[in-house]
């Protein structure tokens, strides 16, 4: 491999590797952009097989961007992951209240997780659309349960939490409840997922919005 080959240029390569080594597949166009950013960003071929889409999610995902719905992610990093340019080609605010001082003490008092309250404090803020979680369970169950008991209606839910204790467990309740609470939804099956993961994801869906947004 040249030194000198410029950022994009790896890019395109690295997108013809993962195109070549994944093979004929069934993800759909607007699918599979998707996938393979999180490929590209994890090296983890397992996420050809392991994705999941709603049939909306891409297409409500899309337009939420265009219409410049906040994101809200359950870390830090997760938010420091995307791409700043693109969020402001579209207007869009991205936030994480994990280190909000108000979070952590109320957190403390309740003796829960501070990503359960930083799902409860994002649910309050109307410019909230796109929920993004790819560290912490507790977060995507606690916004299962806004969606159940007090009728939050996200445009998308990106759910890829990773770890040993509940990540995996966290993810099957988004597949088996998502229909019936009618969430838009992108996810994986397994432990595996990650901020930098959920960060692809939205990187990948902010590139699609912005090449729709061209051929208008």
């Amino acid at each position: 491999m040249s030194v000198h080959l410029r950022p994009e240029q790896i890019e395109a390569e690295s997108f013809r590797i993962i195109d070549a080594e994944v093979g004929p597949h069934d993800w759909s166009p607007l699918e599979w952009p998707v996938v393979r950013r999180v490929i590209h960003t994890s090296a983890d071929f397992d996420y050809a097989r392991s994705m999941a889409f709603s049939p909306d999610a891409i297409a409500g995902g899309i337009a939420a961007l265009r219409r410049g719905r906040g994101i809200v992610t359950d870390t830090t990093m997760a938010l420091a992951g995307i791409n700043k340019g693109l969020l402001g080609r579209f207007g869009i605010q991205g936030s994480c209240f994990i280190a909000d001082p108000a979070v952590s003490a109320e957190a403390v008092r309740l003796g829960v997780t501070r990503s359960i309250l930083a799902m409860r404090k994002a649910a309050t803020d109307p410019g909230c659309g796109i929920f993004v979680i790819g560290n912490a369970p507790t977060a995507l169950f606690e916004l299962l349960r806004l969606v159940r008991q007090e009728g939050l209606r996200p445009d998308l839910v990106i759910g890829l939490p990773v770890g040993f204790v509940g990540a995996e467990e966290s993810k099957a309740e988004l597949l088996r409840e998502a229909a019936g609470l009618a969430i838009p939804y992108i996810t994986n099956r397994g432990r595996k997922g990650g901020s930098n993961v959920a960060a692809a994801v939205v990187n990948a869906l902010l590139k699609l919005a912005e090449s729709s947004t061209a051929a208008d």
